[in-house]
């Protein structure tokens, strides 16, 4: 790991993203001029077009650890033959501004979107997997960072906050009392078609291991499973997904707490973004809306 200028904790927008990439880039000797912001959400992604890296800056030190596991899962699963995301040469993971950074290799995505088969097919030969035992993969906390979001957001009135901060803790709850049928296994923890890119030549490579663990592989099948149910896909290509897997995680009696779970997952990620754009905010109170109202029809938008 190597450390550069520590800074006073400030918010992680868009701006202060940008002057972490710029350090980030001085200390790797990277060139920046170039560099396009792809996405901010847990992380924020650059793209160094002319350096073919990609550079991932997390919002602060608390997930330190998390930035050292993704480096460790990208390399086991390179010598176990998957197609995944790979870190380019730089000793990792830097912190810079009070902020992991990661760079890995820039992958093509001219191969097209990668679908739910596709999904269900890496999720299958991930989950059989034998996982070393130097990895030290921790156990699966799946509402990991949930209640920090909660407390730490300035958008929230005190009501919504104690109402969020509930129902965190009665899906916590919930979740303990759950008896998986299937065996645990490592799990992606954010298992959806995006954290895939489909090459060029055809070949589909997984991303994204932040929230990589050891647990119950239905939690990965249900991230898709709730997309279905808040108008990101049919119920067609849900089971379609389901049936390559072997396995239907929504017929299970425990899914209903997953469910919940990721929709309070989906709206605190979100949350966290408000300042950003006013769609977000605008989807952010549709999202808390359906959480107070459970009975409330689901047509989220996707961000």
């Amino acid at each position: 790991m190597v450390t550069v200028f520590q800074s006073a904790a400030v918010p992680f927008t868009s701006q202060e993203a940008q002057a972490t990439l710029q350090e980030a880039c001085k200390v790797a000797g990277l060139e920046s001029e170039d560099a396009r912001l792809i996405r901010l959400g847990e992380n924020a992604l650059f793209v160094l077009a002319s350096e073919h890296v990609v550079v991932r800056i997390a919002r602060s030190l608390d997930v330190l650890d998390d930035a050292r596991k993704e480096v460790a899962v990208s390399a086991w699963l390179h010598e176990a033959g998957l197609p995944a995301a790979r870190t380019t040469h730089h000793p990792q993971p830097l912190v810079v501004r009070d902020r992991p950074v990661t760079l890995w290799r820039f992958i093509d995505s001219g191969g097209g979107a990668a679908t739910l088969t596709d999904l269900a097919e890496v999720l299958q030969a991930l989950h059989r997997m034998p996982v070393p035992e130097d990895l030290a993969l921790p156990q699966l906390d799946i509402l990991g960072r949930v209640s920090e979001r909660i407390s730490s957001a300035s958008v929230l009135t005190d009501q919504e906050r104690q109402f969020l901060l509930t129902r965190h803790q009665q899906l916590q709850t919930a979740y303990e009392a759950l008896h998986f049928p299937l065996a645990a296994c490592a799990v992606h923890g954010d298992a959806h078609s995006d954290n895939l890119i489909k090459t060029t030549e055809g070949a589909v490579v997984l991303i994204d291991f932040e929230r990589f663990a050891f647990g119950p592989p239905e939690t990965d099948l249900a991230v898709t499973a709730i997309e279905h149910s808040v108008g990101w896909g049919t119920r067609a290509e849900y089971d379609q997904f389901a049936e390559h897997y072997g396995f239907d995680v929504v017929a299970w009696e425990g899914y209903p707490v997953l469910r919940d779970i990721n929709e309070l997952k989906m709206t605190t990620w979100l949350m966290q973004n408000v300042n950003e754009d006013e769609a977000i905010a605008r989807e952010f109170r549709n999202r808390l809306f359906c959480l107070q109202n459970p009975d409330a029809p689901r047509q989220w938008r996707a961000f």
